[in-house]
């Protein structure tokens, strides 16, 4: 066989970031599911929501997660305060960055009028503050979780007093309730048409 058709093979490089990622989101699959939001702890990191509830047009997430949680609904982060301000959060006093966003988001559920709290749960890693958007960024790759690629909105915060002339998320359209998304303006694509993109993004979702 001439030297020209013999096909070259990438050494596999463990300290490749794809592959450190991988690692990192792999290490935090593999931890227990528990109930959201979970008990107080110290520590920030990644974690991943998963529903098993009864809103239809979510009815395939669950569907794919009757044989084990296979697919989050969510990821998402929690870095403590001196990486959000552009440092590496070395001997930063992480305090329950983690949980603390976990419970932000049970209140969020909570507060919805279609949805049960009681129908999430969660998993998640207390991660080295350098690891964490990485983490992250490859768990949105490897699940494109519906409330992150479809549905933006959930990780919403209240934007504050003189800052409410901007329009409502795609996830308060569909999961009215937060007080301060209310006071938001409408937004521009209706219900009925955000909820038919969910119905088309879930259509052709294949579980990784």
């Amino acid at each position: 066989m001439p030297r020209s058709d013999i096909p070259v093979i990438t050494p596999y490089n463990p300290l490749d970031k794809r592959n450190l990622a991988e690692s990192v989101a792999s290490a935090m699959l593999h931890t227990p599911v528990q109930k959201l939001p979970p008990e107080p702890f110290i520590g920030a990191g990644v974690y991943a929501i998963y529903y098993k509830g009864d809103f239809e047009p979510y009815r395939k997430l669950v569907e794919l997660n009757q044989d084990g949680w296979n697919v989050p609904i969510y990821v998402g982060k929690a870095v403590p305060a001196g990486a959000r301000k552009g440092g590496f959060g070395v001997n930063v006093d992480h305090g329950q960055a983690l949980a603390n966003r976990l419970s932000e988001h049970f209140t969020s559920v909570s507060k919805a009028s279609n949805l049960d709290e009681d129908d999430f749960v969660c998993r998640f890693l207390v991660v080295d503050d350098i690891w964490i958007p990485l983490a992250e960024s490859m768990m949105i790759e490897r699940f494109k979780p519906l409330w992150n690629r479809c549905i933006d909105g959930f990780g919403n915060h209240d934007p504050g007093s003189g800052r409410y002339q901007q329009q409502r998320s795609p996830w308060d359209c569909i999961h009215p309730g937060r007080e301060w998304a209310e006071k938001l303006k409408p937004n521009a694509i209706s219900r009925e048409d955000w909820l038919l993109r969910v119905e088309n993004y879930l259509s052709t979702y294949q579980a990784p």
